[in-house]
């Protein structure tokens, strides 16, 4: 991964959990990602009793508020533990629908290795 410290550094700077109500708390998860123009945004998680919105689905939404789509690296870590975390089947079914280039996105699944997202889908329904 060519954008692995960047991304990774970005992801653990904005990850520290917070907690903001009884009910809610955010953080403790990172994320960050850079589109295939090179712009990178970043997003975190947010559990509370309603729903739970994962770190990757918050830089998605970053993302696409300025108009991008396509992903080209993205990389979450857990803030406690200081490691990569591979995106959950949610996540990994959210980048593909958005943009079907994205099954050619590289994911963090460990310290600087990634793998396609092509090849955590293998046999995806939108025949990949």
């Amino acid at each position: 991964m060519k954008n692995f410290q960047e991304l990774y550094k970005r992801a653990l700077q904005i990850s520290p959990k917070r907690k903001l109500t009884k009910y809610a708390n955010c953080g403790g998860v990172g994320s960050a990602l850079i589109t295939n123009k090179g712009n990178i945004y970043t997003g975190i998680c947010i559990v509370c009793k309603a729903s739970i919105v994962c770190a990757e689905h918050s830089a998605i939404a970053d993302m696409l508020k300025h108009g991008e789509s396509e992903i080209e690296e993205i990389v979450a870590v857990s803030h406690d533990r200081n490691e990569v975390i591979t995106p959950c089947g949610k996540c990994r079914e959210f980048m593909l629908q958005i943009d079907a280039n994205n099954a050619k996105t590289v994911v963090c699944i460990a310290d600087d290795e990634g793998v396609k997202l092509s090849t955590l889908l293998p046999h995806h329904w939108m025949r990949l």
